[in-house]
């Protein structure tokens, strides 16, 4: 497939943003105060999973409102935007990392702020071989994996459920914007089933929703033979179906599964949005119903290069537990 080709010209979002008030970032910062500081325990302890989980009731009611909302009916989009979420209480943001597996292990404005938010959609997990199992991490661009699929890559990033491979993979990814992208050129990419899924024929309908592809982990996971068994793409009801799918890792077991996945592809393309995040952008993406990837960039290295925290949750937390030991929020 000639992806940059098709996927560089993505218009510009047009996705519906909540914008906090000036009240509500006040409250906001007061409500990261409570998480923050030497007093506090490091955010992968479940005492600070605790107090997160406890503050997150004291989120300002509208953005309460707007959150219980997008987890009642994600809309045709599948991604919620959060504009002016406070990323430092003031002092000035240290420069973008720039090393392999980076995470956030101490308590700051802007992990306790993401945090807080995602509790309001479910728990807070991670997975134990992605990135050591750190709930807030952090999506920029390394030395050396340029070429990478993967969050530390800035070559076009394909569209994707996230950890598409895994029987427990998040219902949301959040994703919180520190430091825009200096060029301006990487953009969040961001396209959903319910937008997508009138462009499809009936035939490729029918194909999607028997299992006729294998989907691989990421290397972090482990090799080819993780592989989980053969899988629908469109899972549920076929009139609003859930999608599972990642362009870059799954593979269609037939000719006519191939066809059916690169007429999937052409209809996410025509109907995506393009997210160019600004510092305190929070996007969440409902990872049931919408594909996400990101267009190419050309990285500085000079600590001014985008830089995003990522957090994930999922609705169910008993679904999970054979995957938690001793029922943390970290999945083997």
């Amino acid at each position: 497939m000639t992806q940059i080709e098709i996927l560089a010209p993505a218009a510009e979002s047009t996705v519906t943003a909540h914008e906090l008030t000036a009240a509500e970032q006040t409250g906001l910062i007061a409500l990261t105060g409570r998480l923050t500081g030497p007093q506090h325990p490091l955010i992968d302890s479940p005492d600070w999973l605790a107090a997160a989980r406890e503050a997150t009731s004291l989120l300002p009611r509208r953005l309460l409102a707007t959150l219980r909302a997008f987890r009642h009916d994600p809309g045709p989009d599948g991604v919620l935007l959060l504009r002016g979420v406070p990323v430092t209480a003031g002092e000035p943001l240290r420069p973008t990392p720039g090393v392999p597996n980076s995470v956030e292990h101490v308590p700051t404005a802007a992990a306790a702020a993401i945090v807080t938010v995602m509790l309001q959609l479910g728990e807070v997990i991670a997975f134990r071989n992605e990135k050591s199992g750190a709930l807030v991490q952090n999506v920029v661009p390394v030395p050396g994996k340029e070429d990478s699929q993967s969050n530390a890559g800035s070559v076009l990033l394909e569209l994707h459920v996230e950890n598409a491979f895994h029987d427990n993979r998040p219902d949301y990814v959040g994703l919180l914007c520190m430091r825009e992208d200096p060029t301006g050129d990487a953009k969040l990419c961001t396209s959903s089933i319910r937008r997508a899924l009138p462009l499809l024929s009936g035939r490729t309908r029918r194909v999607l929703g028997e299992p006729r592809f294998l989907t691989e982990p990421p290397p972090s996971f482990g090799a080819l033979g993780g592989v989980r068994s053969a899988h629908p793409v469109l899972l549920g009801d076929l009139d609003d179906p859930n999608v599972l799918v990642d362009f870059a890792a799954t593979h269609p077991l037939d000719e006519q599964a191939k066809e059916a996945m690169a007429e999937l592809r052409e209809a996410f393309v025509a109907t995506m949005d393009a997210h160019r995040l600004r510092v305190g952008d929070l996007a969440v993406v409902d990872n049931r119903v919408a594909v996400h990837g990101r267009t190419s960039f050309t990285p500085r290295y000079d600590g001014e290069d985008r830089w995003l925290e990522r957090v994930y949750a999922h609705l169910d937390n008993r679904r999970s537990r054979v995957d938690r030991l001793h029922g943390g929020a970290v999945l083997n």
